[in-house]
């Protein structure tokens, strides 16, 4: 199911306190990306999530966020780089914020 506008406007809106947001539609939903770095994504089926690299994935494991993974039939599972947000983070553009700009200095 596509994305809504209003989806769209309320991840970017989450995550203003980083500045200039720019998006892309890709992976059956929609990149967002800070300064060209991609560091969160909207999917109509699993809501923002944000991008984990390096010693950041485990602080999200340890966060109890739950990491994207699919199947495809008669394929392995696969692990991608995207993890959900804590529980109250879409309600906290703040710590949203925060978390965005932890992800970035991992990814940069």
């Amino acid at each position: 199911m596509p994305l809504t506008s209003e989806e769209i406007v309320f991840a970017t809106e989450l995550f203003s306190g980083l500045g200039e947001i720019t998006t892309r539609r890709m992976m059956g939903g929609l990149c967002l990306y800070h300064e060209g770095t991609i560091f969160a994504i909207v999917h109509s089926d699993f809501g923002i999530m944000i991008k984990g690299a390096g010693p950041f994935q485990d602080k999200l494991d340890a966060m109890g966020c739950t990491r994207w993974t699919y199947q495809r039939e008669g394929k392995k599972e696969t692990a991608m780089p995207y993890w959900t947000l804590p529980d109250g983070l879409e309600d906290d553009p703040e710590a949203a914020t925060v978390l965005a700009r932890e992800a970035l200095d991992h990814l940069r």
